[in-house]
C-alpha cells in the first residue's frame, strides 16, 4: 500500500506543476506502459515512440485523473487509448484482418521449461493485429469485451470473434 500512496502523493504534486513528481510517475509505470505497447503493435521503436506520446498526454490530462482507481490502472487505459488511436489515424481498424491472415509464423516450441514465456510472447507477437490487441486487451490486462469495444470502436461481438481467433491460432502455434 505505501507504493500506492507514494504515487497518489506523486500525482497531486505533479497535477500543480511539479515536474519531479511527475518523473517519479514515469519511472513507477513507464515499463509496464512500454510492456503494453509492445504487445499491441509489436514494433520496439514504434512502442517507444508510443510511450512517449502516453506520457505527454498523461502531462496534458493528469487534471482529469480523478483517484476512482490507481493511477497505474488510469496510465494503463490511457495507453491502450494511444495505441488504438495510432492504429485508427494510420488508417487500420483493430478489426483489419488484410495482413498476411489465417497463418501465424512463430518458431516452434523447444524446450518447454524456461523458454514457454518466449515462446508465448513471439506466438503472439505474430497474431494478426486484431487478434492480439485483443487477446493483449481481454486476457493479459483483464478488460471486458464491453470496454474493449468502447475503446476500439467495434462492436463486442467483433472482440469475442477475435479473441476466439487469438485462442484458435495460439493452440495451432503452441501444441506440439
Amino acid at each position: 500500500m505505501t507504493g500506492a500512496v507514494h504515487l497518489s502523493d506523486a500525482v497531486e504534486r505533479a497535477r500543480s506543476g511539479d515536474v519531479e513528481a511527475f518523473e517519479t510517475l514515469y519511472r513507477a509505470t513507464a515499463g509496464r506502459v512500454y510492456a503494453l505497447c509492445l504487445r499491441m503493435c509489436r514494433d520496439p521503436h514504434l512502442a517507444e515512440e508510443l510511450v512517449q506520446e502516453c506520457y505527454v498526454r498523461a502531462w496534458q490530462k493528469l487534471g482529469t485523473f480523478r483517484g476512482d482507481s490507481l493511477f497505474t490502472t488510469w496510465m494503463h487505459r490511457l495507453a491502450t487509448n494511444v495505441v488504438l488511436g495510432h492504429f485508427r489515424r494510420a488508417g487500420r481498424r483493430i478489426d483489419d484482418l488484410a495482413d498476411a491472415g489465417e497463418r501465424v509464423a512463430a518458431e516452434p516450441a523447444a524446450e518447454r521449461s524456461s523458454e514457454l514465456a518466449l515462446d508465448l510472447e513471439r506466438a503472439i507477437a505474430s497474431l494478426p493485429a486484431g487478434a492480439r490487441t485483443v487477446l493483449v486487451l481481454h486476457d493479459v490486462e483483464g478488460y471486458t469485451h464491453e470496454e474493449i469495444a468502447r475503446m476500439s470502436g467495434v462492436a463486442p461481438g467483433t472482440s469475442k470473434a477475435q479473441l476466439s481467433r487469438a485462442r484458435r491460432l495460439l493452440r495451432k502455434v503452441l501444441t506440439p
